[in-house]
């Protein structure tokens, strides 16, 4: 077996384990604060709880480059392995909800999945369909390095994918923004030093939208960078 197919099923399995840890602690906290299922609007948590989930999640992160880096060769190589553990680990998180809770109902129930500078909120399939868009750069950038071509992203292809990658973390706060925007509310960020609860300063906001239309802008960027680094591995092959 080559050295890299190991690289992969190791770092597979950390993150099927990592997304079994992380669907366990919201199967905790929900039968906490949703014995009765999860829903919208979401309940107040207190400060502790909430400032510990919230370095939870910062640790969860550091641990996902943590295996990039040491699973990777070279720096393009970090940040593939880093995506594909990210990607595996968010689909894993879900597909161990559905076991433990039989949750999400759909691809298309509401989740919140973040919380900074303002919630970002989504249907399920949105951050699935980034997964396979990951695993899938992934793959593109090992298989072809593999090939002892060493393979980077040059600075156009960096501009596109961070460009498709923000335009993807709007379209999530996309519903929020358009909530204050026609309710208006003084206070619409909780911060690690508020006194008040998470979720206090968002307890009438139920998901009405998501936007698609600005997703699809951001994922179709996204795989034109992925396309335009294919192209330039095959031209560089013919040279």
């Amino acid at each position: 077996m080559k050295p890299i197919v190991k690289t992969i099923i190791w770092l597979s399995i950390f993150s099927v384990a990592m997304g079994y840890l992380e669907s366990s602690v919201v199967v905790y906290l929900r039968k906490i604060y949703y014995p009765e299922g999860f829903r919208f609007p979401l309940t107040p948590v207190s400060k502790d709880i909430a400032t510990t989930e919230f370095w939870r999640e910062v640790a969860t992160i550091f641990m996902l480059i943590s295996a990039g880096v040491m699973a990777g060769k070279n720096a393009t190589q970090r940040f593939a392995f880093f995506i594909y553990s990210f990607a595996i680990w968010d689909i894993f998180y879900y597909i161990f909800l559905k076991v433990l809770l039989a949750w999400p109902e759909s691809l298309f129930t509401w989740d919140i999945l973040f919380l900074i500078p303002v919630p970002w909120v989504s249907p399920v399939m949105a951050p699935c369909i980034i997964s396979l868009t990951m695993i899938v750069l992934t793959l593109l950038i090992i298989c072809n390095q593999e090939k002892e071509e060493y393979i980077h992203i040059n600075f156009i292809e960096w501009i596109f994918l961070v460009f498709g990658s923000i335009t993807i973390i709007i379209s999530f706060m996309w519903d929020y923004i358009q909530y204050l925007v026609t309710n208006g509310t003084e206070k619409v960020v909780w911060t690690l030093s508020a006194k008040n609860d998470l979720f206090a300063e968002i307890k009438n906001y139920v998901p009405q939208n998501f936007n698609w239309c600005l997703f699809g802008v951001g994922e179709g960027i996204i795989c034109l960078a992925m396309l335009l680094i294919f192209k330039r591995i095959r031209r560089t092959k013919n040279e």
